[in-house]
């Protein structure tokens, strides 16, 4: 399996990597205190760590479900947090013409799961010649993911990571099929990315919203990195019992800690 360098790591290398941050951005506060919280915590750890938020989710199920602070407002404090605390960034686009902007600011760009077949966001964000990080839609195998990733690599850019949160079974439900791990990074030959919150959601699960299982978490994130994963990706926040956006899944800042510490260990007695 390849691996991506960013700045003074490596992506699928010898240490565990995760990227984790609040949903939707719903403030410069609540996004800097877990920036600086989940620094502290990684460096402690010696865990690779790029923040993770998302300045617009356009994909909500209702349309007053909150979305985020919006393109502009959005980077200006991923910036911020940037220069501030010196860690990489991953945020997701929608929308071809997002993709430059974006990219002045990301490290990785994102492409959303239900997103993730669109031909003209997947070439614009390759074109920007950042890490482009594809999440699996929850309607696809592992193998249909390689077609995907070609037309990034065709648009001239390699640097590819894929992120699996799991499969749709019937109906409210996804379950999470461990092989993908070694169909991503041996078949495919792309470090893989078990997005360990996203994986517990229940679609649909509140009627206008989606639910999740955040007890399960943890469990999930232990199986993927005993099972080989070299990257997490989770969703935490200072409070999520009232967070505007999948408060269900995400893991509360103050106690993910020990669920990090032992996915690193697991890591390392693999590795």
């Amino acid at each position: 399996m390849k691996t991506i360098k960013l700045n003074n790591f490596e992506i699928g290398g010898d240490k565990l990597t995760i990227l984790a941050g609040p949903c939707a951005m719903e403030s410069k506060e609540i996004s800097l205190t877990t920036a600086k919280k989940l620094k502290e915590i990684c460096s402690r750890l010696d865990i690779n760590f790029v923040f993770k938020t998302s300045f617009d989710k356009a994909n909500r199920s209702s349309l007053t479900s909150y979305r985020g602070l919006g393109m502009d407002e959005g980077l200006k404090i991923l910036s911020e947090i940037k220069k501030e605390l010196n860690v990489p960034i991953v945020t997701d686009i929608h929308e071809s013409w997002q993709a430059q902007p974006t990219a002045e600011v990301a490290d990785i760009i994102q492409i959303p799961a239900f997103l993730c077949r669109q031909t003209d966001l997947l070439v614009a964000a390759a074109k920007t010649n950042k890490i482009i990080n594809i999440k699996k839609g929850q309607f696809l195998s592992p193998y249909q993911m390689k077609s995907i990733a070609q037309k990034v690599i065709d648009s001239g850019n390699d640097k590819i990571l894929i992120t699996d949160r799991g499969t749709s079974f019937g109906y409210n439900n996804l379950v999470v099929d461990m092989r993908g791990v070694q169909i991503t990074q041996d078949e495919l030959n792309f470090p893989y990315v078990f997005d360990a919150t996203h994986s517990v959601q229940i679609p649909g699960g509140h009627g206008g919203s989606s639910a999740g299982e955040r007890k399960f978490v943890p469990l999930l994130a232990k199986s993927a990195v005993a099972a080989g994963a070299k990257v997490l990706f989770f969703e935490i926040h200072p409070n999520p019992e009232c967070a505007l956006c999948d408060g269900d899944n995400m893991l509360p800042l103050n106690e993910c800690e020990k669920t990090l510490d032992i996915c690193n260990k697991i890591f390392k007695l693999v590795n």
